[in-house]
């Protein structure tokens, strides 16, 4: 069936699921690989995040980055912080809120479980696509998730 046959929401549907179903067999094979030792993906996410900031970031910040609940990044959080890995200071400019960041053994663990996961990821994307097609799925994606970014 060609472009022209299949209609744009069919064809927007069949992307859809393509997308997911890359995500998830991606996934599960990360998952499966023993790189997690100390931590689990969930909570690997997290510390990645952090490490990208320039800055402490707020809970509702890092929630945006991170596909858990609220409640759910919060008890995750109060994990990491009691474990060490995640420092939490109160908000200079709200009391109620504090601000969240990684601790020097939080970064420790993330670094060396990103080097392993990285060459992971490696390895998952460039068996199926080459260097041409990695940018353009970069390009196509990032496309995508500027559209829906909230202005």
């Amino acid at each position: 069936m060609t472009t022209a046959t299949r209609g744009r929401t069919r064809l927007a549907n069949d992307a859809w699921e393509a997308t997911l179903a890359a995500h998830g067999a991606l996934m599960r094979r990360f998952t499966a690989e023993d790189m997690w030792g100390e931590v689990s993906m969930r909570e690997y996410d997290v510390l990645y995040t952090l490490s990208k900031c320039d800055a402490p970031q707020r809970l509702s910040e890092l929630g945006r980055h991170v596909m858990l609940s609220q409640p759910a990044l919060s008890r995750l959080v109060d994990r990491l912080v009691e474990r060490g890995l995640v420092g939490r200071c109160a908000d200079p400019s709200d009391a109620r809120a504090a601000h969240l960041s990684l601790t020097a053994a939080g970064r420790d663990l993330q670094r060396s479980v990103g080097r392993a996961h990285g060459a992971s990821v490696r390895e998952a994307m460039t068996a199926a696509l080459s260097d041409e097609d990695l940018a353009l799925l970069e390009s196509l994606s990032r496309r995508i998730a500027d559209t829906q970014e909230p202005s």
